[in-house]
């Protein structure tokens, strides 16, 4: 059994944070553990309200995984404040887990602040180089790299800066591309660029897209395939979730986290 650990938040919405992962690594079959780094309580229409756990209770948690279970992948999404990427970084390297991917969380669909900007910093110095993949979308890679990103060349760009931030491969997701009928996905290995292209599906109904994308890495890497291989399932997966719309709430709607498997199965019976 693969196992994979996700640190960060909780949404009490069900469409993001740990439990947009959770239903992410139950799809893919792989057993999911979490370290809650924040309680928020939201809903499609907004962040009403964000409560972080202190430093030491998210230690706590990842000890507790780390000293008993273990984790063949790990992934980070909402991390907070400096104090707590900070810690969380000590114990990937105390634990030394490799698999580890960084999805840095900084501003919901509504736009609310799930980051304090003096923690951007310790991102970079400290949780970065302990990454082996970092997702951020466009607006996340300019804060990070501080260039605006405007094109290809420009995600290319902004890769090859994060590169040197000591992060081993990046993916700069499209969802925010100006192109109306393209969502292209940008991948860096340090070497090698590669795209992921899809097509662009209009609607509101996106809240937890970057989480659930990240988690599937996650839950690849736990399996053991390439980086490649788990980002293109990444992006198989977030097409389908977006695609087959459940139309949950008022606002920006959740995505449907078993929209690939129902797929997979339609397909297969199609064979018989």
């Amino acid at each position: 059994m693969r196992k994979a650990l996700t640190i960060a938040g909780s949404d009490s919405g069900g469409g993001a944070g740990i439990q947009a992962d959770l239903k992410t690594f139950q799809e893919l079959g792989v057993f999911g553990m979490t370290a809650l780094t924040a309680v928020t309580a939201q809903n499609t229409l907004g962040v009403h309200a964000v409560y972080p756990m202190s430093a030491e209770a998210v230690v706590k948690q990842i000890e507790a995984i780390g000293e008993d279970i273990g984790a063949n992948a790990v992934k980070t999404g909402m991390l907070f404040n400096a104090e707590i990427i900070e810690s969380v970084s000590a114990q990937l390297r105390i634990y030394e887990w490799e698999n580890v991917v960084v999805d840095p969380v900084m501003i919901a669909k509504g736009g609310a602040s799930l980051l304090q900007l003096e923690a951007i910093s310790a991102m970079k110095k400290y949780l970065l180089p302990r990454s082996k993949v970092i997702t951020p979308n466009i607006p996340e890679a300019e804060v990070l790299t501080g260039m605006l990103i405007r094109n290809t060349e420009d995600k290319k760009e902004a890769a090859k800066r994060l590169h040197e931030f000591g992060v081993k491969n990046i993916v700069i997701k499209g969802g925010h591309d100006e192109n109306e009928s393209e969502s292209i996905d940008l991948l860096f290995d340090g070497m090698e660029f590669y795209t992921f292209t899809s097509q662009r599906i209009l609607t509101k109904n996106t809240h937890g897209t970057g989480c659930t994308f990240s988690a599937v890495i996650t839950a690849e890497l736990a399996k053991g395939v390439t980086v490649y291989e788990a980002v293109l399932k990444a992006k198989d997966f977030i097409q389908a979730a977006i695609e087959d719309q459940l139309e949950i709430g008022q606002g920006h709607g959740p995505t449907n986290h078993w929209a690939y498997g129902k797929r997979k199965i339609a397909r297969e019976l199609a064979k018989l």
